[in-house]
């Protein structure tokens, strides 16, 4: 049990969600090769200065504007779980959610056998064991608990639609250049490095890590595979390696992902299942 839930938190969310901080809340370096190499005079200098800011401004809004929105979501998602205690697991997900109500996830075992259904509400979560007849009553919290991951509801479903997370306190430096854009944030919690490509601005990694260095954790997310999916930049494929006292290594294959149509999420407990 204690693996599904880490599997769950995971496949959901490794940090919390924020948006991106509009203001530029400290010194912060741009580099742009074009205007480095012009000899300029000191007033040409701020004119450059100035228009780099305003260069940075846009784009960082346009990274905040890029974020995928959607009432439903639905997706088939294939899972890879590896850890460095040898522990491995293979199974598709089936993924629905609704924005700021509900995540549904029913687990497909070997040979087409649903093994688990899970049903998160943003201050419930509910664990139905279809192998051993058991449900499983617990909350966000204690998933925080659990995997010792800083996460919320609205996390969880972030991470599924691929949307940039992390993106707060202060912004230390910001590069731009002919193939990508890279910040660094520095937060209370988290110190965040995230690329996104262009032309489309898409987020292609982040990599996190603890402020607390005594903890020496790290999360590493690697996203690919973009398609149109409802005139929405969805990333069709996601890596993720966690990293603390054991490394853990996950990869999400999504298909058959679709938005904003009509879902139900099913969950009823038969009589004869026990509390676990």
């Amino acid at each position: 049990m204690r693996i599904l839930l880490t599997v769950t938190a995971i496949l959901f969310s490794v940090v919390s969600c924020h948006t991106v901080k509009k203001g530029v809340q400290t010194m912060v370096e741009v580099r742009d090769t074009a205007v480095a190499a012009l000899p300029v005079s000191s007033s040409r200098e701020d004119s450059l200065a100035a228009d780099s800011l305003r260069r940075m401004g846009l784009t960082l809004a346009r990274i905040d504007s890029n974020r995928i929105g959607f009432e439903t979501f639905s997706a088939k998602i294939k899972v890879d779980y590896k850890d460095s205690k040898d522990k491995n697991l293979d199974f598709n997900a089936f993924v629905r959610m609704r924005k700021d109500s509900v995540v549904w996830v029913s687990i497909i075992a070997a040979l087409g056998v649903e093994a688990f259904r899970v049903l998160i509400r943003p201050d419930s979560v509910m664990i139905m064991d279809k192998l051993e007849k058991t449900i499983k009553y617990t909350t966000v919290s204690d998933l925080q608990r659990i995997t010792q991951l800083p996460f919320d509801f609205t996390a969880l479903q972030q991470l599924i639609l691929g949307n940039p997370l992390y993106l707060e306190g202060e912004l230390q430096s910001f590069r731009e250049d002919g193939a990508a854009v890279t910040v660094f944030y520095s937060g209370d919690r988290f110190r965040h490095l995230a690329s996104f490509l262009k032309p489309a601005i898409a987020l292609s990694r982040s990599r996190l890590d603890d402020t607390d260095l005594l903890r020496k954790r790290s999360a590493d997310l690697e996203y690919d595979s973009y398609v149109n999916v409802g005139g929405r930049h969805f990333s069709g494929l996601r890596r993720i390696r966690l990293a603390e006292q054991q490394t853990v290594d996950v990869k999400l294959e999504f298909r058959q992902v679709d938005f904003d149509t009509p879902l139900s999420y099913p969950f009823s407990v038969p009589s004869n299942y026990k509390l676990k």
